[in-house]
């Protein structure tokens, strides 16, 4: 049975991705997008691995309302189950998950539905699963995950160039590499960049993103935002 087709979305949801870091804080997490909202983030990836089905359905139920008045997009880590519940605008899923092809049949075509990539294999599997897009992965060394190997910048635009889906990069992303990002070829270029802890862990959060997004899309990695 085919994969169903991809859902419609405007790519420039995803030019800033925020990613939850996983400490299991709802308090926290709800400030931190309230505030990262208005710096331009317009797409949040609940990634809270240790919670239960129900802890995540709460916390989307939680998060959705903002993202929604924003007209933004939610999606929840692996959870196809919260996402089908409309808790969530889809789900982003990876080697663990479901199978990509069962989880687009199982989500339709309403529904998001991204892949986490770490190489060729991966985003040519995403693509001939429908998926919406892809998060690829680590693009520069990260503090989540010390000493895994990352692709690097020139390795990762050769990779986003042959894609057949739209490319989010993730990992060690900063407003310095995300003006070098912005300076790539189109045809090798991301449509968006996603971070964890350059948001999560700011002093300020709406300065953090809007330096980010500012950096991403030509504007300069510094100033006011």
């Amino acid at each position: 049975m085919p994969a169903t087709a991809p859902a419609k979305f405007d790519p420039d949801l995803l030019r800033l991705v925020l990613v939850t870091d996983g400490r299991g804080d709802l308090l926290r997490l709800e400030s931190v997008v309230a505030a990262a909202i208005p710096g331009g983030v317009r797409c949040v990836q609940l990634r809270e691995l240790h919670w239960s089905a129900r802890m995540v359905l709460q916390a989307a139920e939680r998060l959705r309302p903002l993202l929604d008045a924003a007209g933004g997009l939610l999606l929840v880590n692996d959870r196809v189950d919260v996402a089908l519940a409309d808790a969530a605008h889809g789900a982003q899923i990876g080697h663990r998950s479901l199978p990509p092809d069962l989880a687009r049949r199982v989500l339709g075509p309403g529904r998001l539905l991204g892949y986490s990539a770490h190489d060729q294999g991966e985003l040519d599997l995403a693509a001939a699963s429908a998926c919406d897009l892809a998060l690829l992965s680590p693009i520069w060394p990260t503090t989540s995950k010390p000493g895994m190997p990352h692709l690097g910048e020139a390795h990762a635009a050769s990779l986003t160039a042959g894609a057949r889906l739209p490319v989010v990069w993730l990992g060690g992303i900063t407003a310095a590499n995300a003006a070098r990002i912005a300076d790539l070829p189109p045809t090798c270029r991301p449509i968006g960049i996603a971070v964890r802890s350059a948001v999560m862990a700011a002093e300020d959060p709406r300065y953090a993103a809007a330096a980010l997004l500012r950096a991403f899309t030509g504007g300069g990695a510094t100033g006011a935002p």
